[in-house]
């Protein structure tokens, strides 16, 4: 007799998400329109699809927005279905919605996403981001406490050149690994270096807009649509914070069974291998330099900084200026992240216009409201709460935030908060909790023996007192950042 077949976590997602979609759709919701009431049970849906990981997240994004416009689940403007009925006026509601979903593509997020990879392939295929990676550790770095140190340090100046955190942390890993190896690293020590490149890439990661071109568009996005130098002014300091805290721990908690004695022999050898900074790599620095320097001047010059990146990622293209970037380039972009940030801003656009938001705040965040016309830390205290409480059940930043931040904004918007306070303090939550490797994706793909190396002993081992930090960061060091910079 055949063997019966497992079902996988997999299959089991996928059936309770539709089962939720499905349950939450025939309840009758008192003060949920038509609308909204279809949009709540597609977006839990699509929620449970995301943090069962059933596929990979694009799919589930693409099958989530086109179910919103076949449902049509926005209703056109009076004037536009005047006269109108049956499939006509189906085909109107579908138009509708589809602007409201597609509403990202309008703006200027998703093409800095894009620009943004194409200039981190131009770093890569040029070389220039592990020469300076190599410069940094043959000048800086003599032992295990300064390989650390000098972790978070390269971690900081690549933010500004490769936007998404995998490839940075795995390339900053790759030089690890020449030290690792040419100094006779024990694999204890080694493990420790590991977890360390990819646990600095999580707060350091939100100090800049660029240093997570993915979700940090897209928290920027709710808290009024920020720019380079708005988002540095506002998550700066606090970032820095808790990446300095990051570091501290780390060195704390994952101590060296030795003292590394650094080859730098070896380091000089790949340096060297690289030769003189060709052409491209002049050119890609200029272009970072000019990029960077429009980016902090958007204000004088007008240019939001999507369209300074998506204009400097062309012009590395063209000949004689750049050269830089080819055709095969834009395999760099991937396709799969814009569709799924697609999905994720969808929830919060369509939320709104469908009464979906404004019902998950009054429902269930009610005492919320009250809480945000009085003391700022308790208030802070409690959506920081809300945050993690929701992320260690979902265990996705961008699910996460779907749900929470248009809820959030809905209750503090009838008082007059600006959002962006609620919604940085929220994002900085959920954005550097994690317990376990799976609740955030930095850890995930570095606890691998082919990556960091690292397992979730570790992981536990500092994002369980991390969550201590999470408040000290949002309610001790955000709130006050707030109050003084007049965001708050």
């Amino acid at each position: 007799m055949a063997e019966a077949k497992k079902i996988t976590k997999r299959e089991i997602g996928l059936i309770v998400g539709i089962i939720v979609g499905i349950a939450v759709y025939l309840i009758p919701i008192p003060g949920l329109e038509r609308g909204g009431h279809i949009t709540l049970a597609l977006t839990l849906m699509t929620v449970v699809f995301w943090a069962c990981q059933i596929t990979q997240p694009a799919y589930v994004s693409g099958i989530f927005l086109m179910l919103l416009i076949v449902f049509g689940v926005v209703q056109a403007a009076p004037e536009a279905v005047e006269g109108l009925s049956g499939i006509k006026l189906m085909q109107a509601h579908a138009t509708a919605t589809a602007a409201v979903a597609f509403k990202s593509w309008t703006g200027q997020n998703l093409w800095l996403i894009i620009g943004a990879y194409l200039i981190a392939k131009a770093v890569e295929t040029s070389g220039l981001g592990k020469r300076i990676a190599y410069s940094y550790m043959l000048r800086f770095v003599t032992g295990y406490k300064s390989v650390i140190i000098g972790i978070f340090v390269l971690t900081f100046i690549l933010s500004l050149l490769i936007p998404h955190p995998w490839p940075r942390a795995l390339m900053i890993m790759s030089v690890m690994h020449v030290i690792i190896k040419s100094s006779n690293v024990p694999k204890e020590d080694a493990v420790k270096i590991g977890f360390s490149v990819f646990a600095a890439s999580v707060p350091v990661s939100l100090i800049f807009l660029t240093g997570d071109a993915t979700i940090n568009i897209l928290a920027a996005d709710y808290a009024g649509g920020l720019n380079f130098a708005g988002w540095v002014a506002a998550m700066g300091v606090p970032a820095l914070v808790a990446s300095v805290i990051t570091l501290l721990m780390i060195l704390f908690l994952f101590k060296p069974t030795q003292e590394i004695n650094i080859n730098k022999e070896e380091i000089k050898g790949k340096l060297a291998d690289l030769g003189k900074m060709s052409a491209k790599e002049w050119k890609t620095l200029i272009w970072i330099i000019i990029a960077i320097v429009l980016w902090l001047t958007d204000s004088l010059h007008g240019v939001q900084t999507g369209w300074v990146t998506i204009i400097v990622a062309m012009l590395m293209a063209f000949p004689i200026i750049g050269g830089v970037l080819t055709p095969p380039d834009w395999s760099a972009v991937p396709v799969q992240t814009l569709v799924f940030l697609t999905a994720a801003m969808a929830i919060g656009s369509v939320g709104g216009a469908t009464g979906m938001n404004e019902w998950i705040a009054t429902t269930f965040l009610g005492g919320v409201g009250g809480l945000a016309s009085g003391s700022p830390f308790v208030f802070v205290a409690v959506i920081t709460a809300i945050g993690i409480i929701l992320h260690m059940l979902l265990g996705s930043v961008v699910a996460v935030m779907g749900v929470a931040l248009p809820a959030i904004l809905a209750v503090t918007d009838p008082i007059g908060m600006a959002p962006i306070a609620p919604v940085l303090i929220v994002y900085m939550a959920i954005g550097s909790h994690y317990i376990f490797p799976f609740q955030h994706l930095n850890m995930l793909v570095g606890s691998s023996e082919d990556t960091g190396g690292y397992t979730q002993k570790e992981t536990i081992k500092l994002g369980l007192p991390y969550t201590v930090v999470v408040f000290i960061v949002t309610v001790v060091v955000m709130v006050p950042w707030f109050m003084l910079t007049g965001k708050m």
